[in-house]
């Protein structure tokens, strides 16, 4: 059975949104400071490689395996990202390094709507 195109651009945009999540996580600022020692940031590196491989397993789950529980989850974590991602806007203003975090979001909203739309309704329902 051949994948539908949009499933196969949901998937694509997808990982280029984790991609560019993983470069966010690479490049973050480890100064270390009065309230953050320097093993705070290797436990939020490591809780956000595991994150990122959680969500690369769901989107092989939702494209690959047709689960769509998988993609609801995926809208759930980019409901949750948006979220989160207003609160910072709103406490710090926009800086920098969230123009790779609202691109990251850009491109799951992206792939997230075509994986409903076009080719790609009958997929998902299993």
């Amino acid at each position: 059975m051949t994948i539908p195109k949009n499933v196969i651009w949901f998937e694509a945009l997808l990982y280029m949104s984790l991609i560019l999540d993983a470069l966010s996580v690479a490049f973050q600022d480890r100064t270390p400071t009065d309230e953050m020692a320097q093993g705070v940031f290797a436990v939020a590196n490591l809780i956000a490689a595991c994150l990122i491989l959680l969500l690369v397993y769901l989107v092989q789950l939702a494209a690959q395996r047709r689960k769509n529980w998988a993609r609801g989850v995926l809208v759930a974590s980019l409901v949750f990202s948006i979220v989160s991602l207003t609160q910072i806007i709103g406490d710090t203003g926009l800086q920098g390094g969230l123009l790779i975090d609202i691109l990251s979001c850009g491109l799951t909203a992206a792939g997230l709507y075509l994986s409903f739309t076009g080719d790609a309704k009958g997929w998902f329902n299993q």
